[in-house]
């Protein structure tokens, strides 16, 4: 498996041709405590860069893009009721949806950890 992530902070962990999506660490600190998740159908089409689901914080609302293109295959329903997984597990349980990766290629793009670490140090 490997983890990518966004200049807008979505991370994806890649296994086989799906891949999970949430929001980094650095991300949900960012956001504040987390009160509400919008999460998108199972099914849906999605392209590299489309909003994937709504995060509303006591802060602000904020989107959730797809870090690549693909099929919803599953969404982490369990949000809908703890929202706050989100910040108590933002790499872990606090997972927003699955997808089946359309084009690997487009994993090219996305920044490794390293990458990502050193890209938000310089924020």
């Amino acid at each position: 498996m490997s983890t990518y992530f966004t200049e807008d902070h979505e991370w994806i962990n890649v296994d086989g041709d799906t891949g999970t999506v949430g929001i980094s660490a650095y991300a949900a600190k960012a956001l504040g405590d987390v009160v509400f998740v919008e999460l998108p159908d199972v099914g849906a089409e999605l392209d590299k860069g489309d909003e994937a689901a709504v995060v509303e914080s006591v802060k602000a609302a904020s989107e959730v893009y797809a870090p690549v293109g693909g099929e919803v295959t599953a969404v982490n329903a369990a949000l809908e009721d703890a929202p706050e997984t989100v910040n108590a597990s933002p790499d872990g349980d606090g997972w927003f949806l699955k997808l089946k990766i359309a084009d690997a290629d487009e994993l090219d793009g996305l920044m490794d950890e390293a990458k990502y670490k050193a890209y938000c140090d310089g924020l």
